[in-house]
């Protein structure tokens, strides 16, 4: 999608149209078109999905249960932003309350493997492995809004069938869960025994927890982009 450059030409009116949506809870990363953006240009009118509008600025929402389709677009999005200019930094808001630690380790891997630096803003909640993912941002731009909150805990994974089948299902549990708290351990200010000790059972942080933790860098009340009334 081209980019209007002509920011003068831009009359600056901006609809969301909900399409029988009652609030965002109903909108799916795989169809966002429940949330349409009109923007009027000089070039006339143009209509974006929510989402698509967020991407031309470099944003990235995560705000659902992660799991392989949520993972397979946020990945896309990483990709293509580091195709559009991989020097300019990639912003992923995060409200989620965790979900498949596989997926949510194939965002990591992404985010860690792009050129671009990640910027990572927690807004609401990031549980489990999103709070995994929050932390992964670039050192310095890791940020919450003050009243969101954070959850480390236990993988959690149910098996079944001939023991033999149990016994390899709990060792890759044991497995990936090594992995996790080895991704926070050089994320965060923290050392390995804390993090097994803190994720033994549900750990919750406030924001400024968080920071104080390491999960994050700063608590931003309001947006550094914007002008102070």
């Amino acid at each position: 999608m081209p980019e209007d450059t002509n920011t003068a030409g831009h009359i600056g009116r901006v609809a969301a149209v909900l399409n029988g949506v009652a609030g965002l809870g109903g909108v799916s990363p795989v169809n966002p078109q429940a949330v349409t953006i009109y923007q009027q240009t000089s070039r006339g009118e143009r209509a974006y999905d929510i989402f698509s509008r967020l991407l031309e600025d470099r944003i990235i929402f995560l705000g659902f249960t992660i799991d392989d389709a949520v993972a397979n677009y946020v990945i896309a999005q990483l990709l293509f932003l580091e195709a559009e200019d991989p020097d300019k930094d990639i912003n992923i808001y995060i409200n989620s309350p965790g979900g498949s630690v596989t997926a949510g380790l194939a965002i990591y891997d992404t985010m860690q493997y792009v050129r671009p630096d990640i910027t990572t803003i927690c807004i609401g909640q990031a549980a489990s492995m999103a709070a995994v993912l929050t932390a992964a941002g670039a050192k310095g731009k890791r940020f919450s809004l003050p009243y969101s909150r954070f959850l480390l805990h236990q993988l959690m994974g149910g098996v079944q069938g001939q023991a033999a089948d149990i016994d390899i299902q709990a060792r890759e549990i044991v497995r990936i869960g090594e992995m996790i708290d080895e991704i926070l351990v050089k994320h965060t200010n923290q050392s390995l025994d804390v993090i097994r000790h803190d994720s033994d059972r549900d750990f919750f942080m406030g924001a400024y927890e968080a920071k104080e933790y390491g999960l994050i860098d700063e608590v931003l009340v309001r947006n550094p982009a914007l002008p102070r009334a």
